[in-house]
Formats: C-alpha cells, sequence, structure tokens
C-alpha cells in the first residue's frame, strides 16, 4: 500500500467514526426523550448522557471480547467432530435428535451423504401431532 494515502485513509476513518457516534447518540436521546418520560415518567437526557448509555450498553450485552467473533467456535467445534469416533459421533447425533426433535444437521462440505439413507421426519408430508 502506498504511505502516501495512509494518512488520508486514517484520518476519514476517525471521522466517520466520530459521525457515527454522534450520529447513535442522538437517535438515543431522541428516541430516550420521546419515549420513556411519557411512558415510564423518567427525565430527559442530553448527548452526553445518550451516549453514556450507549457504552453502559455495550458493556452490558457484548463486553470487551476481542477479536474474530464466533469463528474461533466454529473452527473448535468443527475440530472437536473430527476428534470424534463414528461410534461417538453417532450417538451424538442420536442424542441430539432425542433433546431437539430432529436429525443432527449434515456436514454441508461432505455433502451430506450419510444422512441419505436416514428419513427425515421434520420435512415429512404429514403433520406431527
Amino acid at each position: 500500500m502506498n504511505k502516501r494515502f495512509r494518512g488520508p485513509k486514517i484520518l476519514g476513518f476517525i471521522l466517520l467514526g466520530i459521525i457515527g457516534i454522534g450520529i447513535f447518540g442522538s437517535i438515543v436521546m431522541l428516541l430516550w426523550n420521546a419515549l420513556m418520560p411519557v411512558i415510564f415518567h423518567l427525565p430527559l437526557i442530553t448527548f452526553w448522557q445518550a451516549l453514556g448509555l450507549l457504552i453502559l450498553a455495550k458493556i452490558l450485552f457484548s463486553g470487551f471480547r476481542g477479536g474474530p467473533k464466533g469463528r474461533w467456535k466454529k473452527d473448535s467445534l468443527r475440530e472437536g467432530w473430527a476428534k470424534m469416533t463414528p461410534e461417538q459421533q453417532e450417538r451424538f447425533r442420536q442424542e441430539w435428535g432425542r433433546r431437539c426433535g430432529k436429525p443432527f444437521p449434515p456436514d454441508h462440505r461432505s455433502g451430506g451423504e450419510e444422512f441419505a439413507s436416514r428419513p427425515d421426519d421434520a420435512n415429512s408430508a404429514e403433520p406431527k401431532l
């Protein structure tokens, strides 16, 4: 990448971030002030209080997790499945079906050949009672 163009790109991202924070803060403030005092008899809030609410919601509902979102979970599940013996995989499929009421989803990478001979009760034409 050309070093000459890094500065304007970084400045653009910072500016975009500031604009986004301003927009989200304003939306939270406007929604709060339009709904909460009428519904719950709460006081009106300022823009800075709205930003504080956004930060509080971020902390409470998503925390400070870093790294790729959810990708490590998929990889670790695939690794765990690959380490299982065929007997363990079959027991897992049966337990899944018992608990969830439907067959374990086929592996999309293998084309689902191992599930071709199994009847799919979830997609049958007869309704379950």
